[in-house]
């Protein structure tokens, strides 16, 4: 349906989010990597080295359309690369990775996630952003919408699954067929991803490739729902009510996965990207437990993009940007979701800026990748000195606490205007 559309091409060219929850002030960061090209998820290896996928630029290669229909073509590259952050110096390991991309750089899908086992083998999501007919169709072979297994001594990788192709063949959820691969995580043999695109969660046995839906999310029913005022730029003409127009007070809308996470009792907790109009504290974290099927664990956020639990318990949020993403203000969120539920907002504003994926370290700081959709802007921050002041409880807290609990303007520095580009957030 289109607004699944809408939603997907968001999450392939940026992603907004507001929690509603109070700014801290306390806590402070560094800046450990700079100049990066459309960074995303970052993971430490067994060595306790940093690693950052890059989605690159794309390049003069074949185009596919956007998932939205509407806007320029995205164009494929071999841009994408995963560098390695060690002792405050930055070096591409892994070069010549699929990429795909508007002809700015923005919007650009690519390597999206990346993770280790416990030899210390390096798995990448490369994510893919559109309908994958066109993908093998326009493009020729490559690696998008896939997990590779890597080589970093020899520059070289092979696939594992193929998360397009599964999505064009099964279509699991029903909707509009689309991928878009944002994030996953090792869980022994298995390897379990998020695929915002398919609207679903799957899992691979690395040994047999035996892809399979672990399950699929529900359409949200917003009740009078906050749209951009008449006139908004946006490459979803539709989606802005007109002059005149009676607004509906009941509004279905496609919130999308985009990161999952293991907790200490052994459940999957899912991240939700909300679909437009992007409702102020109207994401939620969903809980995957063994029956398959996802439960409220948390709500009150907007648009998370990635969660990581500590060794304490402590759940930690992603959020995109503190307010809707039409508002053009995309100053993002860390919070802290205790396991008695009380949420603590590490950092807001100040500096972090749509950010995109966040680590834990061994040191116990918090990395995130920032200004993620900004092509040579983005940064991977050290967050430290975390002295923040727990909220207030709220009714939009922790639901099920068990065990333990675009084509929008973006105005801010040195940001270019995606509006003239393509659909809403990635």
């Amino acid at each position: 349906m289109k607004l699944k559309k809408l939603t997907i091409t968001l999450l392939t060219f940026c992603v907004a989010a507001f929690s509603g929850i109070k700014a801290a002030s306390a806590a402070s960061f560094s800046v450990i990597a700079d100049g990066l090209y459309n960074a995303g998820g970052l993971s430490f290896s067994p060595d306790g080295n940093l690693y950052v996928t890059e989605a690159g630029i794309g390049g003069s290669g074949g185009c596919v359309p956007p998932a939205s229909g509407q806007g320029d073509s995205l164009c494929y590259g071999t841009s994408g690369a995963v560098t390695k952050i060690e002792n405050g110096k930055t070096e591409r390991i892994l070069t010549g990775l699929s990429s795909l991309a508007l002809p700015d750089g923005t919007g650009a899908a690519g390597p999206r996630d990346i993770k280790f086992d416990a030899q210390g083998k390096p798995y990448i999501l490369i994510g893919y952003g559109a309908n994958p007919a066109f993908r093998d169709r326009n493009l020729g072979n490559t690696d998008l919408g896939k997990i590779i297994a890597a080589d970093f001594n020899t520059n070289t990788w092979k696939s594992v699954a193929d998360l397009a192709n599964y999505e064009l063949a099964n279509n699991p959820d029903g909707g509009d067929v689309g991928s878009n691969p944002l994030g996953f995580l090792i869980d022994g043999n298995k390897l379990v991803a998020t695929d915002a695109g398919a609207n679903n969660l799957l899992s691979v046995n690395t040994a047999v490739s035996n892809l399979q839906t672990i399950t699929t999310f529900p359409e949200d029913i917003l009740t009078n729902p906050v749209f951009p005022p008449s006139g908004t730029p946006s490459n979803e003409p539709a989606q802005v009510p007109s002059q005149g127009e009676v607004v509906q007070s009941q509004f279905a809308t496609q919130p999308v996965p985009s990161s999952v996470t293991k907790g200490p009792d052994g459940a999957y907790y899912v991240s939700q990207f909300t679909g437009f109009p992007f409702p102020e504290g109207g994401a939620k974290i969903y809980k995957i437990g063994a029956d398959g099927k996802p439960t409220v664990y948390a709500d009150g956020f907007t648009q998370l993009t990635d969660l990581e639990f500590d060794t304490e318990g402590n759940l930690y949020a992603l959020q995109y940007a503190n307010q809707s993403a039409w508002k053009g203000d995309f100053d993002g969120s860390v919070i802290k979701i205790a396991p008695d539920g009380t949420r603590t907002t590490l950092l807001s504003g100040n500096g972090l800026e749509s950010p995109s994926a966040l680590t834990i370290g061994a040191d116990g700081a918090v990395y995130v990748t920032n200004r993620g959709d900004r092509p040579g802007l983005g940064q991977v921050l050290r967050i430290e000195n975390i002295k923040s002041v727990p909220e207030p409880s709220s009714a939009l807290g922790v639901l099920a606490i068990g065990a333990f609990g675009v084509g929008w303007l973006h105005k801010k520095r040195n940001s270019k205007p995606l509006i003239d580009r393509v659909v809403a957030l990635k």
